[in-house]
């Protein structure tokens, strides 16, 4: 370790903090006022104001500040935040790497903040459980990090998701399925656009004549006639229309749901919450693009984006996935039986050995509304009056508590089936800092806290944004 290292490990004055890094006592100073770094004693407590020659600061905290300056994200750090699990360097292709891309997902944590924390208080063969599964990030790196999981999700598209992103495929035929069905699309929109090259080829059942009209004639929902422009109407219903007759389905559905989501009629830059359709052929100025631009009218164009890219990213978590149980529960977390859904697998009557989870942030995000194109599409049924914390009941005192009741009924209802001694950790951004008193109901106890800078948030923007990971265990 060179002289440089050791002293990153160091809590130092101010005036040898600034000769080690090159700056004034005046810098570092100004540092501790904006709350950037924090003031500690000789001790190593953190403490608010000091007596003369007892300041100390952690070498540590001011490099990872300093870093973050020179990388643009100052924003991001504050004193007390955890050094690592901001993953500030972090390049988006990492974040969204293999299965985690297949499908977009508001409200979902980076891979790498699960691996951190499986990795160090967890091990193989262990099972972990995320009663708020969402899309599936904690299924998916448990899986790869040889951990059986379960996840249990009251919406049956995230179910969905979440399936298709732990499934075992046979990856040649997925991906001979996945183009099939696209080149299948393709022929049909040229079709569709009197193309010369149009080879059509129909399913035995199916007629040239009236095609169209038939597709339409299938279509009940007023929001995709209203959301797609006729063109992408067509195509995306074209699509589904082929899906039963192929093994993978549920991969093509996802397939299709993510290309169907990009080809609404609405601005490239909103397309995590829009708030109305546009004419077709509107011109507008697009902050994304930085120019005029007119929204999408085919879904052609993503189904050809997002079929080799689906195909690729199985294929590169299919190298990295073990023979770990994954299961996906559809229930409602508070009242789901863990023993009764898990008595055909080779978990069956072992106890759970920690959870990881991510609960609905209060009056945050209305977690059907985000996939509505996908219930309009595939018809599932929707669970919205079940959604702990939706937006549409805002952030009222009485939205939180019946938030925490949600969440609180949640737990009791998950710790019979955990171990004594079980890891819970619990990412929150506790704004209305109800957490203790849900741990408090649910009969937990807060061992420790980490706190972290969100950065990089996909469709979100990226202003600073601050999240706790609460440890939690049983009360004994």
């Amino acid at each position: 370790m060179t002289d440089i290292e050791t002293r990153d490990q160091e809590l130092v004055s101010l005036d040898e903090a600034a000769n080690l890094v090159g700056k004034t006592p005046h810098n570092i100073r100004d540092y501790i006022q904006r709350g950037r770094i924090a003031k500690f004693n000789e001790n190593g407590e953190r403490i608010y104001r000091a007596k003369n020659g007892e300041l100390r600061v952690s070498m540590k905290e001011l490099r990872t500040f300093l870093s973050l300056i020179d990388q643009g994200l100052e924003k991001h750090h504050h004193a007390g935040l955890h050094p690592e699990l901001g993953f500030h360097s972090l390049p988006e292709y990492k974040r969204t790497k293999h299965v985690h891309r297949l499908h977009p997902y508001l409200g979902k944590f980076i891979p790498q903040l699960v691996e951190w924390f499986l990795g160090r208080y967890f091990k193989e063969d262990d099972i972990i459980l995320d009663p708020f599964m969402g899309s599936g990030t904690t299924l998916v790196q448990s899986n790869e990090m040889k951990m059986h999981s379960i996840g249990i999700d009251i919406s049956p598209f995230n179910c969905l998701i979440a399936n298709v992103k732990t499934s075992n495929y046979n990856i040649e035929k997925a991906r001979s399925e996945i183009l099939e069905v696209e080149y299948r699309v393709t022929q049909y929109s040229k079709y569709l656009t009197k193309s010369d090259e149009a080879d059509l080829i129909l399913f035995p059942e199916e007629r040239m004549e009236n095609l169209n009209s038939s597709l339409l004639h299938e279509c009940e929902s007023e929001y995709l006639k209203t959301w797609f422009a006729p063109r992408a109407l067509l195509e995306m219903l074209y699509y589904r229309r082929l899906i039963p007759h192929y093994y993978y389905k549920d991969l093509l559905r996802v397939v299709l749901s993510r290309a169907v989501r990009s080809s609404r009629l609405i601005p490239h830059y909103d397309l995590a919450t829009p708030k109305a359709p546009l004419p077709v052929g509107e011109i507008y100025w697009c902050r994304k693009h930085n120019r005029n631009c007119t929204p999408i009218d085919n879904c052609l164009t993503k189904i050809h984006a997002y079929s080799e890219d689906t195909a690729r990213r199985l294929e590169q978590f299919n190298e990295l996935r073990s023979d770990k149980v994954v299961t996906v529960i559809q229930a409602d977390s508070r009242y789901v039986n863990l023993a009764e859904k898990t008595e055909d697998t080779v978990i069956k009557g072992r106890l759970i050995d920690g959870i990881f989870t991510s609960p609905p942030y209060v009056g945050q995000i209305d977690y059907h509304d985000q996939h509505n194109y996908a219930y309009e599409l595939f018809g599932f049924p929707r669970n919205d009056n079940l959604e702990i914390g939706p937006k549409k009941k805002g952030k009222s005192r009485q939205a939180q508590s019946d938030y925490i009741d949600g969440i609180v009924a949640v737990f009791k209802n998950a710790l019979p089936f955990l171990k004594n001694e079980a890891n819970i950790f619990i990412v929150a951004n506790d704004r209305f800092q109800i957490y203790p008193e849900i741990a408090k109901k649910s009969g937990m106890k807060i061992v420790d806290q980490f706190l972290r800078a969100v950065t990089k948030r996909t469709e979100q923007g990226d202003n600073p944004y601050q999240e706790t990971i609460f440890l939690m265990r049983k009360e004994n």
